[in-house]
């Protein structure tokens, strides 16, 4: 879609519907994403005059701005690559994304200093490149809806720009606590609520994060005005999911995975990103402690963990997934036999293999130490070929819907976890049925489509 053409509906967010490569012929090849909002816009019908407003994250995407080869409704912004690696690694991955999951290691970080400063120049230059790109794109009174914590100063900008249009945000994190949030210098603080405030309408995943926001307005700016707070639980996309988990690919990966595993074990399953929120860590020291206290499961149960690379440019996160990789192997060092090994770990991101996992899984191992939903723990209870029991961390978004059907642990309390593994593992193929059934009609109560019209209804209203 041309940058000229003047849509309904925008969404804008900093990784886009579709992604570009350069072949070695000089050609462009696609690669097209999946998850909630590209369901979202694909229910609104092709029609409805809309348009996503992302930013070219690769060389690939660059070239594609440079030659005018973009996908028809999308328009990608080609934000100088320095400026973008400040604002997204700089300040949303390694400053917001932090605060929000609660994750700094207080003695030391963070250090708001002269070079955040210079990053945060960074961050306001890329917000205003897309309250601008959205200000020209934009018809008479269109709906917007800006994503995440990468986008928290576009509505206000945005709105200065253009006062007809009906402005939403979502966020998709948490939402720190006041005593955590003002961690960030007063002046950062004001700036990324008054930003956020210049929507009409803006949405979380829980109450919660809801809750906390509204908070945070309250000690830092006064409140929230005449900005409303909507709560929109992302659920899994059950028919797309069935489907899919029942592919020639998917099969293949069950009947291999079935070899590893070995006849008649039981299985532990969790499939995360490898980010510093998932507590992958822990997690492979729960089942540790649950082989150390219950010998009786040596042999009998096998914890298949597969932890896909995320943020790899980010030093923490390459030390993170080596004591990941670390922990799994002394485990199975210490626990092996010939024929059985305890961890299964995979970390190259296969979403087949993933969905032949949720299909074999005994038990689901969720234990975030803070997430904003956790889709996981919503698919792999629709997928369950024999049902399957939810452990689920009591700091995931997703506990505000699941918690009543999961066993809920606390994440830091490893011996906790392991006690909670060994009743998933105990509880009889009746009840774990049963349970799964509940869980996945509550996983799938407000499927992507759905999610995102409620948003876009609820601003227009």
């Amino acid at each position: 879609m041309a940058s000229t053409h003047s849509a309904h509906v925008l969404v804008a967010s900093n990784r886009g519907p579709v992604s570009y490569e350069v072949r070695e012929d000089g050609s462009l090849h696609t690669k097209r994403g999946g998850g909630g909002l590209v369901s979202g816009l694909s229910a609104i019908g092709s029609d409805a005059d809309s348009l996503w407003v992302c930013s070219a994250l690769s060389d690939g995407d660059r070239e594609a701005v440079r030659r005018g080869e973009g996908e028809p409704g999308v328009r990608m912004l080609d934000i100088p690559a320095d400026v973008h690696a400040d604002a997204y690694n700089g300040i949303a991955n390694s400053v917001l994304w932090f605060v929000h999951h609660m994750l700094y290691q207080t003695p030391l970080e963070p250090v708001f200093d002269a070079e955040f400063r210079r990053q945060w120049t960074s961050y306001e230059s890329y917000n205003r490149a897309f309250a601008e790109a959205l200000a020209e794109s934009a018809a008479p009174g269109a709906a917007v809806v800006v994503q995440d914590y990468h986008l928290t100063l576009v509505p206000g900008m945005l709105r200065e720009l253009r006062p007809d249009l009906r402005i939403g945000h979502f966020s998709h994190t948490p939402w720190a606590p006041p005593e955590y949030f003002r961690m960030l210098p007063d002046d950062i603080a004001e700036q990324v609520l008054r930003g956020m405030l210049g929507a009409d309408r803006l949405g979380f995943l829980t109450h919660r994060w809801a809750d906390a926001f509204t908070a945070c307005a309250g000690q830092v700016v006064g409140g929230v005005g005449d900005t409303r707070i909507g709560v929109h639980g992302l659920g899994a996309d059950a028919d797309f999911l069935r489907e899919r988990s029942h592919e020639a690919d998917v099969e293949e990966r069950i009947t291999a995975l079935r070899a590893e595993i070995g006849e008649g074990r039981r299985t532990i399953v969790r499939v995360d990103r490898t980010e510093l929120s998932k507590n992958i860590v822990r997690g492979l020291l729960a089942y540790r402690q649950l082989l150390d206290d219950r010998p009786e499961w040596r042999e009998r149960v096998v914890h298949v963990a597969f932890a896909y690379p995320s943020r790899q440019d980010l030093a923490v996160y390459r030390d993170y997934m080596a004591e990941v990789r670390r922990v799994a192997e002394e485990i199975n060092s210490v626990y092996g036999t010939p024929g059985w090994t305890p961890v299964l770990l995979h970390l190259k991101d296969d979403f087949a293999r993933s969905l032949a996992a949720y299909r074999l899984a005994d038990v689901a191992l969720v234990n975030p130490i803070r997430d904003g939903m956790n889709l996981v723990a919503k698919e792999v209870p629709v997928v369950s070929d024999e049902g399957c029991v939810l452990v689920l961390s009591r700091e995931a978004g997703a506990f505000e819907e699941l918690g009543e059907e999961a066993i809920v642990v606390n994440p830091y309390d490893v011996v906790g976890t392991a006690s909670a593994l060994h009743e998933a593992l105990s509880m009889t193929p009746e009840e774990r049925a049963e349970r799964t059934k509940r869980l996945a009609a509550a996983a799938t109560a407000l499927p992507p489509a759905q999610w995102f019209l409620d948003q876009l209804n609820a601003l227009r209203s």
